[in-house]
Order: C-alpha cells, then structure tokens, then sequence
C-alpha cells in the first residue's frame, strides 16, 4: 500500500472511531438524561431519540472502522494479527460491532416503542434497565483501542525462528 493510501485509510479509521465514541457520549447523554429526569415525557422523548441517533449510525461507523483496520493490517508491516496490540483492537472492534444488532438494537427498540406507547396516551413503564452500560463499555473499550495504538505494546505474536543454516 502506498504512502498516499495508507494515510487516507487512517485518516478515514481514526474517525470513524472518533464518531464512534462521539455517538457513544450521546448515547450516554440521551440514557443519563432519562436516568435522571423525573419527567416521564422527556424520558419517552430520550428513549424515541436514541433510535434515531444510536443504532444504525453506530452500526455503520463500527463496521467503517473494522474495514478499514482490516485494510491498514493487511496492507502495512504491522498486519492482521501479526502484533498483540493490532489483534486485541481487531477482537474489541469485532466484539463491539457484533454486540449492536445483537444486544444493543432490541433493547432500544424496546425503549423507543415504550417512548411511542406513553406519548400515545398508554400506560407504559420507563425504566433505563440495562441501556446504561453501553455508553460506558463502549468508550471504555474505545479508550483502550486508542491507548494499544499509541503504545504498540507486547511484541509479535510469534517470534519468527532464524532459518536453519550453516551458523552464520
């Protein structure tokens, strides 16, 4: 990969990481707010909101950084899995845009239609539950993928062994 290349890559994976923990810290205002609101309205206004700015814009700015890591391991000395720190952020990004659709997005729905529920004049039950962890874990893992790519610590996964030869 060329100099011009590689540059451009990371300047497309270091922000999409930076938008990343961006909607992490909306996340994070939207949950605290319904948290520590007593209105029932601006809770259902959080809850409806974070469908529309959490999900799909965290979904999309996780995978643009998974691929492009993925580009910048294949395409420069450090590779895919060849350095602990290069491997360990590939396992918290996968990790991390994995748990989205999986354990993130239902629960959301489940808030935003309790939002829509209470507006509409039904009897519905806004609790926080377990939305509160997100816009901790996430960042938190952010943090340390921004930390291993400062300090490139560990070494490689394997030493390469000195080929077999006459001692020289």
């Amino acid at each position: 990969m060329g100099a011009l290349t590689r540059k451009g890559v990371l300047v497309v994976h270091v922000v999409s990481a930076g938008t990343w923990i961006g909607i992490d810290v909306v996340m994070g205002v939207f949950v605290l707010t319904a948290l520590l609101t007593d209105s029932e309205s601006v809770k259902a206004l959080c809850y409806r909101a974070l469908e529309l700015f959490v999900v799909w814009p965290l979904l999309t700015t996780g995978l643009v950084c998974l691929v492009s890591g993925i580009v910048l391991g294949l395409g420069t000395k450090w590779g895919l899995v060849r350095y602990w720190w290069v491997a360990i952020k590939l396992v918290l990004n996968v990790v991390l845009v994995s748990l989205v659709p999986v354990l993130l997005r239902p629960q959301v729905i489940e808030m935003a239609e309790q939002g829509r529920r209470f507006v509409a004049g039904e009897t519905a039950t806004l609790a926080v539950g377990d939305l509160i962890f997100p816009p901790i874990v996430s960042p938190s893992a952010l943090l340390i993928a921004f930390v291993l790519a400062v300090f490139k610590p560990w070494g490689m996964i394997r030493k390469r062994k000195a080929p077999a030869g006459n001692g020289r």
